[in-house]
Protein backbone atom coordinates (compact mmCIF):
# COMPACT_ATOMS: atom_id res chain seq x y z
CA UNK A 1 0.00 0.00 0.00
CA UNK A 2 1.38 3.39 -0.63
CA UNK A 3 2.22 5.69 2.31
CA UNK A 4 -0.56 8.32 3.05
CA UNK A 5 0.39 12.22 2.82
CA UNK A 6 -1.31 14.53 5.75
CA UNK A 7 -0.50 18.28 5.03
CA UNK A 8 -1.13 20.46 8.30
CA UNK A 9 -1.29 24.19 7.82
CA UNK A 10 -2.95 26.58 11.12
CA UNK A 11 -3.78 30.31 11.70
CA UNK A 12 -4.32 31.39 9.00
CA UNK A 13 -5.86 34.75 9.85
CA UNK A 14 -7.18 35.19 6.57
CA UNK A 15 -6.39 38.64 5.85
CA UNK A 16 -7.36 41.41 5.17
CA UNK A 17 -9.66 42.14 7.88
CA UNK A 18 -12.94 43.38 7.04
CA UNK A 19 -13.50 46.99 7.70
CA UNK A 20 -15.98 46.57 11.14
CA UNK A 21 -19.55 47.89 11.82
CA UNK A 22 -19.11 50.51 14.81
CA UNK A 23 -21.50 48.45 16.88
CA UNK A 24 -18.94 45.44 16.68
CA UNK A 25 -16.08 47.25 18.07
CA UNK A 26 -17.16 47.00 21.79
CA UNK A 27 -15.17 44.61 24.43
CA UNK A 28 -12.82 42.54 23.41
CA UNK A 29 -13.19 43.19 19.77
CA UNK A 30 -11.91 46.89 20.32
CA UNK A 31 -8.50 45.66 21.49
CA UNK A 32 -8.21 43.23 18.44
CA UNK A 33 -8.89 45.82 16.17
CA UNK A 34 -6.43 48.58 17.53
CA UNK A 35 -3.86 45.35 17.56
CA UNK A 36 -4.75 44.51 13.89
CA UNK A 37 -4.49 47.94 12.65
CA UNK A 38 -0.77 48.67 14.44
CA UNK A 39 0.72 45.82 13.97
CA UNK A 40 -1.03 42.56 12.57
CA UNK A 41 -1.69 43.83 8.91
CA UNK A 42 1.93 44.04 8.72
CA UNK A 43 2.48 40.65 8.95
CA UNK A 44 -0.26 38.77 7.92
CA UNK A 45 -0.64 38.62 4.18
CA UNK A 46 -2.69 37.22 2.02
CA UNK A 47 0.00 36.87 -0.75
CA UNK A 48 2.00 34.78 1.95
CA UNK A 49 -0.77 32.69 2.45
CA UNK A 50 -1.53 31.80 -1.37
CA UNK A 51 1.69 31.24 -2.41
CA UNK A 52 2.04 28.55 0.75
CA UNK A 53 -1.05 26.88 -0.29
CA UNK A 54 0.07 26.41 -3.78
CA UNK A 55 3.27 25.04 -2.99
CA UNK A 56 1.04 22.69 -0.65
CA UNK A 57 -1.39 21.76 -3.04
CA UNK A 58 1.50 20.87 -5.43
CA UNK A 59 2.68 18.39 -3.39
CA UNK A 60 -0.57 16.21 -4.22
CA UNK A 61 -1.47 15.49 -0.28
CA UNK A 62 -4.13 12.88 0.22
CA UNK A 63 -5.86 15.09 2.58
CA UNK A 64 -5.52 17.95 4.69
CA UNK A 65 -5.80 19.26 8.48
CA UNK A 66 -6.16 22.94 9.39
CA UNK A 67 -5.80 23.53 12.90
CA UNK A 68 -8.03 27.00 13.68
CA UNK A 69 -7.83 30.68 13.78
CA UNK A 70 -9.01 30.78 9.98
CA UNK A 71 -10.61 34.11 10.98
CA UNK A 72 -9.14 36.98 13.25
CA UNK A 73 -12.16 39.34 15.21
CA UNK A 74 -15.42 36.54 14.48
CA UNK A 75 -16.90 39.55 12.24
CA UNK A 76 -19.90 38.36 10.28
CA UNK A 77 -18.22 40.15 7.60
CA UNK A 78 -15.10 37.52 8.05
CA UNK A 79 -17.28 33.76 7.63
CA UNK A 80 -17.96 34.30 4.33
CA UNK A 81 -14.65 35.08 2.56
CA UNK A 82 -13.00 32.18 5.08
CA UNK A 83 -16.01 29.74 3.69
CA UNK A 84 -14.37 30.76 -0.01
CA UNK A 85 -10.87 30.37 1.20
CA UNK A 86 -11.43 27.21 2.47
CA UNK A 87 -13.24 25.67 -0.63
CA UNK A 88 -10.24 26.82 -2.49
CA UNK A 89 -7.71 24.56 -0.42
CA UNK A 90 -10.50 21.51 -1.43
CA UNK A 91 -13.66 20.34 -1.03
CA UNK A 92 -14.90 18.48 2.47
CA UNK A 93 -14.33 15.20 1.47
CA UNK A 94 -10.43 16.20 1.24
CA UNK A 95 -9.77 19.05 3.86
CA UNK A 96 -10.64 18.98 7.52
CA UNK A 97 -10.72 21.77 9.78
CA UNK A 98 -11.17 22.63 13.66
CA UNK A 99 -12.09 26.07 14.89
CA UNK A 100 -9.57 27.93 17.36
CA UNK A 101 -10.03 30.63 19.89
CA UNK A 102 -10.14 33.29 16.85
CA UNK A 103 -13.01 31.88 15.28
CA UNK A 104 -14.65 31.87 18.48
CA UNK A 105 -13.95 35.19 19.78
CA UNK A 106 -16.34 36.80 21.46
CA UNK A 107 -20.01 35.33 22.45
CA UNK A 108 -22.20 36.49 20.07
CA UNK A 109 -21.11 34.56 16.70
CA UNK A 110 -19.24 31.66 18.92
CA UNK A 111 -21.80 29.87 16.99
CA UNK A 112 -20.64 30.81 13.42
CA UNK A 113 -17.89 28.54 12.79
CA UNK A 114 -19.88 25.13 13.42
CA UNK A 115 -22.71 26.87 10.99
CA UNK A 116 -20.17 28.30 7.94
CA UNK A 117 -18.05 25.40 7.73
CA UNK A 118 -20.08 22.61 8.83
CA UNK A 119 -19.26 19.90 6.11
CA UNK A 120 -15.43 20.29 7.33
CA UNK A 121 -16.17 19.93 10.72
CA UNK A 122 -18.79 16.67 10.21
CA UNK A 123 -17.85 13.37 11.49
CA UNK A 124 -18.30 10.28 9.44
CA UNK A 125 -21.61 9.89 11.20
CA UNK A 126 -22.49 13.08 9.42
CA UNK A 127 -22.96 14.95 13.06
CA UNK A 128 -21.48 18.34 13.85
CA UNK A 129 -20.15 18.14 17.26
CA UNK A 130 -16.72 17.27 18.90
CA UNK A 131 -14.83 15.18 19.54
CA UNK A 132 -15.81 13.72 15.64
CA UNK A 133 -13.85 11.23 13.36
CA UNK A 134 -13.11 10.96 10.07
CA UNK A 135 -11.28 8.02 8.58
CA UNK A 136 -9.32 8.93 5.23
CA UNK A 137 -7.05 5.86 3.92
CA UNK A 138 -5.45 4.43 7.45
CA UNK A 139 -6.05 7.34 9.19
CA UNK A 140 -8.88 8.31 12.05
CA UNK A 141 -8.92 11.83 12.37
CA UNK A 142 -10.22 13.02 15.81
CA UNK A 143 -11.45 16.42 16.11
CA UNK A 144 -11.49 18.25 19.48
CA UNK A 145 -12.29 22.31 19.80
CA UNK A 146 -10.86 24.58 22.51
CA UNK A 147 -12.50 27.41 20.94
CA UNK A 148 -14.37 28.93 23.42
CA UNK A 149 -15.11 32.91 23.91
CA UNK A 150 -12.85 34.52 26.46
CA UNK A 151 -12.16 38.10 28.26
CA UNK A 152 -10.08 40.42 26.98
CA UNK A 153 -6.17 39.91 26.92
CA UNK A 154 -6.85 35.97 27.06
CA UNK A 155 -6.34 33.15 24.36
CA UNK A 156 -7.47 30.59 26.27
CA UNK A 157 -8.94 27.57 25.21
CA UNK A 158 -11.13 23.80 27.14
CA UNK A 159 -12.20 21.14 26.38
CA UNK A 160 -15.02 20.69 29.08
CA UNK A 161 -15.77 17.69 30.83
CA UNK A 162 -18.27 16.59 28.03
CA UNK A 163 -15.92 16.36 25.35
CA UNK A 164 -13.01 14.78 27.65
CA UNK A 165 -15.33 11.92 28.62
CA UNK A 166 -17.08 11.54 25.31
CA UNK A 167 -13.03 11.35 23.39
CA UNK A 168 -12.27 8.57 26.26
CA UNK A 169 -15.04 6.66 25.57
CA UNK A 170 -14.02 7.21 21.37
CA UNK A 171 -10.39 6.31 21.95
CA UNK A 172 -11.33 3.11 23.61
CA UNK A 173 -13.15 2.07 20.32
CA UNK A 174 -10.54 2.78 18.38
CA UNK A 175 -8.24 0.70 20.24
CA UNK A 176 -9.71 -2.24 18.71
CA UNK A 177 -9.02 -0.92 15.01
CA UNK A 178 -5.40 -0.81 13.32
CA UNK A 179 -5.64 2.47 12.16
CA UNK A 180 -3.21 5.15 12.59
CA UNK A 181 -4.87 7.99 15.10
CA UNK A 182 -4.56 11.87 14.51
CA UNK A 183 -5.31 14.08 16.91
CA UNK A 184 -6.27 17.66 15.57
CA UNK A 185 -6.77 20.44 18.46
CA UNK A 186 -5.86 23.83 18.17
CA UNK A 187 -3.99 24.58 21.61
CA UNK A 188 -1.06 22.98 22.58
CA UNK A 189 -1.27 20.50 25.18
CA UNK A 190 1.85 21.96 27.16
CA UNK A 191 1.36 25.64 27.79
CA UNK A 192 3.98 27.90 30.00
CA UNK A 193 1.34 31.09 28.78
CA UNK A 194 -1.38 31.39 31.49
CA UNK A 195 -2.71 33.49 28.86
CA UNK A 196 -2.69 31.19 25.72
CA UNK A 197 -2.64 28.09 27.69
CA UNK A 198 -5.55 24.77 27.35
CA UNK A 199 -7.00 25.30 31.03
CA UNK A 200 -7.88 21.49 30.77
CA UNK A 201 -4.41 20.11 29.41
CA UNK A 202 -3.80 18.13 32.64
CA UNK A 203 -7.15 16.22 32.13
CA UNK A 204 -6.63 15.28 28.61
CA UNK A 205 -2.97 14.34 29.00
CA UNK A 206 -3.78 12.22 31.53
CA UNK A 207 -6.14 10.21 28.98
CA UNK A 208 -3.57 10.29 26.25
CA UNK A 209 -1.39 8.33 28.85
CA UNK A 210 -4.15 5.61 29.16
CA UNK A 211 -5.34 5.42 25.65
CA UNK A 212 -2.45 7.40 23.33
CA UNK A 213 -2.71 8.25 19.81
CA UNK A 214 -0.13 8.03 17.37
CA UNK A 215 -0.19 12.27 16.29
CA UNK A 216 -1.05 15.07 17.51
CA UNK A 217 -1.49 18.32 15.52
CA UNK A 218 -2.14 22.26 16.66
CA UNK A 219 -1.84 25.63 16.31
CA UNK A 220 -2.24 28.80 17.94
CA UNK A 221 1.32 29.59 19.23
CA UNK A 222 2.64 30.36 15.96
CA UNK A 223 5.68 28.90 15.98
CA UNK A 224 7.71 25.47 15.02
CA UNK A 225 7.42 22.87 17.98
CA UNK A 226 7.68 19.33 18.32
CA UNK A 227 6.33 18.16 21.65
CA UNK A 228 7.00 14.68 23.08
CA UNK A 229 3.78 13.40 24.93
CA UNK A 230 3.47 10.57 27.45
CA UNK A 231 1.46 8.03 25.85
CA UNK A 232 0.81 4.22 27.35
CA UNK A 233 3.20 2.41 24.64
CA UNK A 234 5.64 5.77 24.41
CA UNK A 235 5.78 9.11 23.52
CA UNK A 236 3.47 10.43 21.23
CA UNK A 237 5.00 13.60 19.16
CA UNK A 238 2.62 16.96 19.24
CA UNK A 239 3.45 19.22 16.32
CA UNK A 240 2.88 22.76 15.98
CA UNK A 241 2.92 24.95 12.83
CA UNK A 242 3.58 28.80 12.03
CA UNK A 243 0.50 30.59 11.13
CA UNK A 244 0.11 30.20 7.57
CA UNK A 245 -0.24 33.87 6.27
CA UNK A 246 2.88 35.42 8.40
CA UNK A 247 5.92 37.19 7.55
CA UNK A 248 8.91 36.45 9.94
CA UNK A 249 8.90 39.03 12.78
CA UNK A 250 10.17 39.39 16.29
CA UNK A 251 10.43 35.68 17.58
CA UNK A 252 7.72 34.25 15.12
CA UNK A 253 9.16 32.41 12.08
CA UNK A 254 7.59 32.92 8.42
CA UNK A 255 4.45 30.63 7.27
CA UNK A 256 5.18 26.90 6.90
CA UNK A 257 3.54 23.32 6.86
CA UNK A 258 3.66 20.09 7.83
CA UNK A 259 3.71 17.00 5.26
CA UNK A 260 3.39 13.90 7.14
CA UNK A 261 3.96 10.45 5.43
CA UNK A 262 2.35 7.73 7.19
CA UNK A 263 2.50 3.81 6.01
CA UNK A 264 2.20 0.74 8.06
CA UNK A 265 5.52 -0.42 9.31
CA UNK A 266 5.63 -4.57 9.82
CA UNK A 267 3.37 -4.12 12.82
CA UNK A 268 3.71 -1.28 13.90
CA UNK A 269 3.25 2.61 12.32
CA UNK A 270 6.10 4.79 10.37
CA UNK A 271 6.06 8.46 10.39
CA UNK A 272 7.73 10.78 8.67
CA UNK A 273 7.44 14.75 8.50
CA UNK A 274 8.82 16.99 5.91
CA UNK A 275 8.36 21.20 6.56
CA UNK A 276 8.12 23.41 4.32
CA UNK A 277 8.35 27.30 4.64
CA UNK A 278 8.16 30.84 3.02
CA UNK A 279 11.71 31.85 2.09
CA UNK A 280 13.21 34.69 0.12
CA UNK A 281 10.92 36.16 -2.84
CA UNK A 282 7.88 34.22 -1.41
CA UNK A 283 9.62 31.07 -2.47
CA UNK A 284 8.22 28.11 -0.57
CA UNK A 285 11.35 25.22 0.46
CA UNK A 286 11.99 22.21 2.52
CA UNK A 287 13.71 23.43 5.89
CA UNK A 288 13.52 20.09 7.76
CA UNK A 289 12.89 16.34 7.33
CA UNK A 290 12.55 13.92 10.01
CA UNK A 291 11.27 10.86 11.21
CA UNK A 292 8.84 10.81 14.07
CA UNK A 293 8.17 7.18 13.84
Amino acid sequence: MAPFTLAHLSDPHLPPLPKPRLIELAGKRALGYVNWTRNRHKYQRREVLDALVADMKAQSPDHIAVTGDLVNLALEAEFAPALHWLKSVGPPEHVTAIPGNHDAYVRATSHRFGETFAPYLAGDDGRIGFPSVRRRGPLALISLSTAVPTLPLMATGTLGPDQLASLEELLERLAAEDVFRVLLVHHPLKSESRQKRMTDAPALLALLKRHGVELILHGHDHVHSTVWVEGPNGNIPALGVPSASALAHGRYPAAAYNLLTIEKDNAGWRCEQTVRSLGAGFQIGQIKHARLI
